[in-house]
């Protein structure tokens, strides 16, 4: 039986309503605490697209030595929300898919056995019809040889004076002298920031596999003096990109050795630019303050797109439009979710969210131009963006302030100036993932070779990064690239080095 506050004796509601109020602020303390308590164990144990119950995380927590096979088994099994399994969804397998046709072919015939040739009725021998055909892909391991290069020496036989002459050196190298060649310096570039292959595992491998001792300073050298080549380009790259009127922008940290810090490395990071469909540039910085975005954007005037970070505000030029990302603004609203499954809040905020991602699906598959998909959004995800609004300010006067979907509320608000931005220039993507797919293999990488050996090394490394990820964006084959471009660098005047960007040589290798 509930009573109210005025059957209440007057002398003791003082003492009610402290307790009333106590109790409220317990309740609250209460939620949080397992809102982090949950947060914890996904973050322990879960993926980020599992929903594990509460009841699942506990017993994994308290059972000791679980496997992530143990974890993956769970998340299957029906939760309290949802006690019935779901249905299998049904195969939609092509089949086994045919192996390109521009591999080379090489035919074995496999013939049958002597003692079934002879026909067991009339005992003649049989003939070929036809053969039962099947494609296996195959390979030959990787062949290193020796390219012993004698250079021809001319002399006269009759005088002396005429001297000897030596045939010229066949083109410039990415390491003069070196025992290097160009395809092994690029084939190594190509390992380490393309497939994320530390050089210390490249040296074993080619010790192991092919008996080479080549050190990993050789090959390290080797490296660092390509990207010392490619700064002119990555200039250059930065140039086209600052020209264009659209710029996403994120950053990641990556340690870095330096003598200060003995026993650890300094956290330095690296910041990328680019345009979707275009030009990527790494821009790498000792620190994450201001002082990086300011110097790289300059008096940028165009749009700049980035998920809030402070450091990128009062940059660029006075006309500078600053896009917010719909993505960010979402994960939170998904995080929310996995913490309480049955908070309706956040499920609503996701269906809105998704019904502007919905837009932009139909506006890609069409293939609209900025023009076109500028009046898809007007007619659409405006009168959304007024639900969403009116949505979040509802539920922000609910939910906890410290809880995670108080500050998904609180995030939303105050970027929205910035997450509108895409419904007023259809060249705006609603949400910075291209950017954030662009620095993902920076990602990858260091969590293979660590860290940059010192702070001069880490525009180098910028430089191919930069190259490699702009190569890979505009369907350029980065072996192609690099082996045209980096052995004639240093001798290339440097202000025709816009010529060899990979835009530019894209542009005249059609």
């Amino acid at each position: 039986m509930t009573l109210l506050l005025e059957e209440i004796p007057v002398k003791v509601r003082p003492a009610v309503e402290e307790l009333l109020d106590k109790n409220q602020r317990l309740e609250m303390e209460n939620r949080l605490i397992r809102e982090r308590i949950r947060l914890i164990l996904l973050l322990k144990y879960g993926r980020k697209n599992e929903s594990l119950s509460d009841g699942q995380l506990e017993l994994l927590e308290v059972e000791p030595g679980v496997s992530e096979p143990e974890v993956e088994k769970e998340a299957s099994l029906p939760t309290a929300e949802k006690q019935v399994p779901s249905k299998k969804r049904a195969s939609n397998h092509p089949g086994r898919e045919k192996l390109p046709e521009h591999l080379e072919r090489r035919e074995e015939i496999v013939a049958v056995e002597a003692s079934q040739r002879l026909c067991p009725c009339c005992g003649k021998e049989r003939c070929v019809i036809g053969h039962e055909e099947k494609e296996v892909l195959d390979l030959e391991p990787l062949k290193y040889f020796v390219r012993v290069i004698k250079r021809e020496k001319l002399a006269c036989k009759s005088c002396e004076e005429g001297g000897v002459v030596t045939a010229s050196v066949v083109g410039p190298r990415i390491v003069e002298k070196g025992k290097l060649s160009d395809a092994v310096v690029v084939d190594v570039i190509l390992k380490k920031y393309g497939d994320h292959l530390p050089l210390y595992r490249q040296e074993a491998i080619l010790e192991r596999d092919y008996g080479l001792e080549i050190s990993r300073n050789t090959l390290c050298d080797a490296v660092m003096r390509a990207g010392d080549f490619l700064r002119p380009v990555r200039e250059a790259m930065k140039g086209e990109l600052l020209a264009g009127g659209y710029i996403q922008a994120d950053e990641t940290p990556i340690g870095v050795q330096v003598p200060t810090h003995s026993g650890r490395n300094h956290q330095a990071y690296v910041f990328e630019y680019s345009c979707p469909g275009g030009n990527v540039v790494f821009d790498f910085r000792m620190s994450r303050a201001r002082e990086g975005p300011r110097d790289f954007l300059g008096d940028f005037r165009g749009a700049l797109q980035y998920d809030g970070y402070a450091g990128y505000e009062k940059c660029g030029g006075k006309a500078l439009v600053r896009a917010g990302c719909w993505a960010h603004g979402r994960r939170k609203f998904y995080d929310a979710h996995r913490l309480d499954l049955r908070d309706a809040d956040a499920l609503r905020m996701l269906d809105l969210i998704g019904e502007l991602y919905a837009v932009e699906k139909t506006a890609r598959e069409a293939g609209m131009n900025a023009e076109a998909r500028l009046d898809l959004r007007r007619e659409k995800s405006l009168p959304l963006l007024e639900s969403i609004r009116s949505c979040v300010l509802e539920i922000r006067g609910r939910a906890l302030p410290a809880g995670a979907l108080g500050k998904a509320c609180e995030y939303l608000l105050n970027q929205w100036s910035k997450l509108v931005v895409f419904c007023e220039d259809g060249r705006i993507e609603i949400d910075n993932n291209w950017c954030e797919n662009a620095i993902r293999p920076v990602v990858l990488g260091r969590k293979n070779w660590l860290h940059i050996g010192s702070e001069k090394a880490g525009p180098r490394v910028a430089a191919i990064m930069s190259v490699l990820e702009t190569c890979k964006r505009l369907g350029i084959h980065p072996r192609d690239y690099l082996l045209d471009v980096l052995p004639g660098l240093p001798d290339w005047p440097i202000k025709k080095v816009a010529q060899l960007t990979p835009a530019a040589w894209k542009a005249s290798h059609p």
